[in-house]
């Protein structure tokens, strides 16, 4: 008994020096993010111009951990509308430099500033007329001497114990690449609907897909007037299956909606009475144009099964019907086109 108790206290100490040490590094990288924040300055907004006034696309380049950022930067670029790819260095070595092509922006990510892989992709791209950014951990040099603008992470220490593996500077040239895409996206007027095109798949696709494309709408909609007898509504909401019917006035116009809470509430008296006497006034709805993902946060925060999409123009001309059963199939959609399932 003394020896497993011995055992469980000295696993209870190690599990609270194991859970210190991850917070430990989590609190480091984040400090070094507060002070890459207060860094930005000038020299960041002249990259970001000189992204958005490329002819063609933003090239980036690194080797190592830097590589795998910049392989990551390059998408973030590309899915919020900056063309951009991936050059390894490695490979621009062996033939891959015919990527790179006048007009080009060159984006070179290097924490030490001296990676001798990506020297000939900068000669090269001298040639071209490219003009290369420089996004290094060290001022001065070369990579900060030879590029036309350089762009310097503030010192830290690595959060790795002994201070080698990138850990802290990865984090922070990921969060800077990631602080000039979504930069360069804002000065472009990048739109959801933008993003939604260049998002076609997964879950981004499917939280993009426009509210129109999901709703039920002409006869599958459950409206009934606000003079209907409730024997009657229960009959229109049994047939549309939605759970929801939308009561509408004399001329049409969305003034409640009564779901199976509504029935419940009323349930000792329900068959005597009309619509308008069940209903909830002044019901929460979506405009057109609003996308899957607003429906989904809706629906979550009033905790309804749903809601009725209206005009943008006339909150209470309703167009059609949503139900999170809806989302659910369009999620799954996408995820099995994803996966090459039909």
């Amino acid at each position: 008994m003394g020896a497993a108790m011995a055992t469980r206290a000295h696993d209870d100490d190690d599990t609270r020096d194991l859970i210190e040490a991850g917070r430990q590094v989590v609190l480091a990288e984040a400090a070094a993010l507060a002070r890459l924040a207060e860094a930005i300055d000038e020299r960041f907004a002249a990259a970001v111009r000189l992204i958005n006034r490329a002819n063609r696309r933003v090239v980036v380049t690194g080797m190592g951990k830097s590589g795998h950022v910049a392989r990551k930067l390059a998408a973030t670029l590309s899915a919020t509308g900056t063309p951009a790819m991936f050059l390894h260095p490695a490979e621009a070595a062996h033939g891959d430099l015919g990527m790179l092509m006048p007009g080009d922006v060159l984006l070179v990510l290097s924490n030490s500033g001296s990676t001798p892989e990506v020297r000939p992709i900068m000669r090269y791209a001298r040639t071209l007329g490219c003009r290369v950014i420089g996004m290094a951990g060290r001022a001065p040099s070369p990579l900060t001497e030879a590029a036309d603008l350089a762009l310097v992470l503030p010192h830290a220490r690595e959060a790795c114990p002994v201070n080698i593996a990138p850990t802290t500077s990865t984090t922070m040239m990921l969060a800077l690449g990631d602080a000039l895409a979504v930069t360069v996206m804002r000065q472009r007027g990048m739109s959801r609907e933008g993003v939604a095109v260049l998002h076609p798949g997964g879950s981004i696709g499917a939280s993009l897909t426009p509210v129109e494309e999901l709703m039920h709408t002409g006869d599958r909609m459950p409206l009934v007037p606000s003079t209907m007898a409730m024997r009657d509504v229960l009959v229109v909401m049994t047939k549309k299956s939605l759970g929801i019917a939308g009561v509408t006035d004399v001329a049409g116009k969305l003034v409640g909606v009564i779901t199976d809470g509504d029935l419940r509430r009323h349930i000792d008296r329900l068959m005597d009475q009309r619509a308008q006497d069940v209903m909830t006034a002044n019901p929460r709805t979506i405009a057109a144009g609003n996308f899957a993902g607003d429906a989904h946060v809706m629906l979550a925060e009033a905790r309804i099964t749903a809601l009725f999409v209206v005009a943008r123009d006339d909150p209470r001309q309703p167009l059609g019907v949503l139900h999170i059963h809806d989302l659910a199939r369009c999620t799954m959609a996408h995820a099995s086109r994803d996966w090459g399932r039909p």
